[in-house]
């Protein structure tokens, strides 16, 4: 895993830096123009001079291009001032002297601001890999596959080029069975990271012990109730931390579903044979995580039937709260159905397309969708 992390970090790099590399015609142009310049003077009248168009010349450049290019390109600006100069035999008055002295100076410049900029967008390219490193290293990617379960996931922060948020999903593999937790923390974005950690952190611990359903999920009360605690600043603040959660159990020789529901919206069931999507609604629903001691919840799991080729959506509201222009919420139960016999990976990416369609891109909240869909192949540990 942290070898698959570094690999994706350092490609991020190279995205960063392809992007920032400048286009041929950015360097191409004032070449032409440093060329055409002392070329131009010996036709010119004497009164009309075209020494001004070099600082435009190394300008342009410093645009896109880096320090050394940036150099390169005012040395032949100069050079070319001066041998316009010189054919003009003109190169000690006054005049070519102050056009010179302004040059120089302003590749100088130049130089020196591209070199910050450069600099500081390394720092940015390595902040972002250390970023993207820590968050994957928290919000692990799901696998393609876990038993005889099929899993697509996709994420998206609230934030700008942030893959980590107040949304969270985990899978766990034990004996016989295979688990998943999709939640979402109070809050959004960045600041609700710490939040997210200790949710996952919870889930992972207590799925290793292999316990019942309603176990794990009372576990992960306790833990999340104290680590959550800890990240507060008084007790009222620990107070209104809380987090809405579905935890699935899919065994993997019995053809059902068990859900504890924490206050989190319902799962849709896509039936293999049927076009249409069936929100699982717990009968007795458990209060939020970290809110479970003020009603002393026994977290009963619900059984659904999910037979081999069924699909299984959980996802978060920022999927199913979505608004369009007018404010009308997505409907996902109904856009869901249209795409309902596809392929895990294809079924979210049609349903993530088709709801940035729907928002006009301007999702404001934290989004993650889990699609796991029960192949009946052999099961892996």
């Amino acid at each position: 895993m942290s070898a698959v992390i570094a690999i994706r970090s350092v490609a991020e790099g190279l995205k960063v830096r392809l992007r920032a590399a400048p286009h041929p015609m950015w360097v191409l142009g004032p070449l032409a123009v440093i060329v055409a310049v002392p070329v131009a003077d010996g036709f010119l009248p004497p009164d009309i001079h075209l020494a001004h168009v070099l600082d435009v010349a190394v300008a342009v450049v410093a645009l896109r291009a880096g320090p050394r290019l940036t150099a390169l390109i005012g040395s032949l600006s100069v050079l070319a001032l001066i041998m316009a100069g010189a054919e003009r035999r003109i190169l000690g008055t006054e005049s070519v002297v102050v056009e010179l002295g302004t040059l120089v100076a302003l590749c100088a410049f130049l130089v020196f601001f591209t070199h910050l900029r450069d600099r500081g967008r390394q720092k940015l390219v390595r902040c972002r890999s250390i970023s993207d490193a820590t968050q994957r290293v928290v919000l692990r990617p799901l696998p393609e596959r876990a038993g005889p379960v099929e899993l697509a996931s996709r994420y998206r922060g609230a934030e700008a080029d942030a893959c980590i948020g107040g949304d969270l999903y985990a899978v766990a593999r034990i004996s016989g069975s295979t688990r998943l937790l999709i939640g979402d923390v109070r809050g959004k974005g960045l600041a609700s990271i710490s939040d997210t950690a200790v949710v996952l952190g919870a889930f992972r611990a207590a799925s290793h012990r292999q316990i019942p359903l309603p176990q794990l999920v009372g576990h992960m009360e306790d833990a999340i109730r104290w680590g959550l605690a800890e990240f507060s600043r008084s007790e009222d603040d620990a107070a209104e931390r809380f987090v809405t959660a579905a935890i699935v159990d899919i065994p993997d020789n019995e053809p059902v579903v068990r859900l504890v529901s924490c206050g989190h919206p319902p799962p849709l069931l896509l039936h293999r044979d049927t076009p249409a999507a069936t929100a699982l609604v717990v009968p007795e629903p458990a209060p939020p995580l970290g809110l479970g001691a003020i009603s002393g919840s026994l977290y009963l799991p619900a059984t659904f039937p999910f037979h081999e080729g069924d699909r299984l959506m959980l996802y978060t509201d920022g999927v199913s709260e979505a608004r369009d222009r007018s404010g009308v919420f997505y409907p996902l139960t109904e856009r869901v159905t249209r795409w309902a016999d596809q392929e895990p990976e294809v079924l979210l990416h049609r349903v993530v397309s088709d709801l940035q369609e729907y928002t006009d891109g301007h999702l404001d909240d934290d989004m993650a969708i889990v699609v796991a869909r029960r192949d009946g192949k052999a099961a892996v540990a």
